[in-house]
């Protein structure tokens, strides 16, 4: 079998959010009961069918970097930043404050980059996409905990200002990432998505390219 080539998604979001869970349920399609808090950075793989059913079909190693989200590691969590192709930020629909944190995040993965004016101590949600052009997908968990069901429907700020999909699920229920449901067809789209940006788009229109020392195969 020929060496398949490979994208890296970050997993980010506050502890507790259920990213572990997320992370074990993207990779096995099935659900992980009892996630322990991560230590650093878990890995998962996955395969994946680029542009599936059409004459451009490939496969494609999917590498999910769910990353500690303790404040604690904050000052060691930007060695996992180096090479990033795609960004999953995740929260709690049960806790607000981790939807307002997600803007934290990507400042964290800005100020590791010397691509971004580290002069900022709020996130320019225009700045980040023009220049980084690193696909971002937004989900919402626990969703199974919301009595207010108008808070499954809401797009999270986030997603609006950086033009990202968002999903809403049950990290606890296997059906949530179910072939053909709407949540599959999103993650599809943002795999392709993070796929066409790496392989298919100009080397000079992604930081992750633009200085050598970010390059990773």
């Amino acid at each position: 079998m020929a060496l398949l080539e490979k994208v890296r998604i970050l997993i980010l979001g506050d502890s507790g959010v259920g990213k572990t869970s997320l992370t074990h349920l993207i990779s096995h399609n099935e659900c992980l009961a009892n996630a322990n808090s991560t230590i650093g950075c878990n890995i998962e793989v996955k395969l994946h069918e680029y542009k599936e059913g059409t004459q451009d079909q490939k496969t494609y190693f999917i590498e999910l970097w769910d990353i500690g989200g303790r404040p604690c590691y904050q000052n060691t969590r930007n060695m996992f930043y180096n090479c990033v192709h795609g960004i999953i930020l995740v929260h709690d629909l049960t806790n607000k404050k981790s939807q307002e944190n997600l803007s934290k995040w990507l400042i964290e993965v800005m100020n590791s980059h010397n691509d971004f004016d580290h002069s900022q101590d709020e996130f320019d949600p225009e700045s980040f996409v023009g220049t980084s052009k690193i696909p971002i997908l937004v989900i919402g968990t626990k969703c199974d905990l919301v009595k207010d069901s108008n808070l499954t429907r809401r797009v999270s700020s986030m997603a609006d200002e950086c033009g990202a999909e968002e999903i809403i699920l049950n990290c606890l229920m296997a059906k949530s990432l179910a072939a053909g449901t709407g949540a599959a067809v999103k993650m599809t789209r943002f795999f392709d998505k993070v796929i066409q940006a790496k392989f298919y788009t100009e080397k000079n229109n992604s930081w992750v390219y633009s200085s050598p020392k970010y390059y990773c195969d």
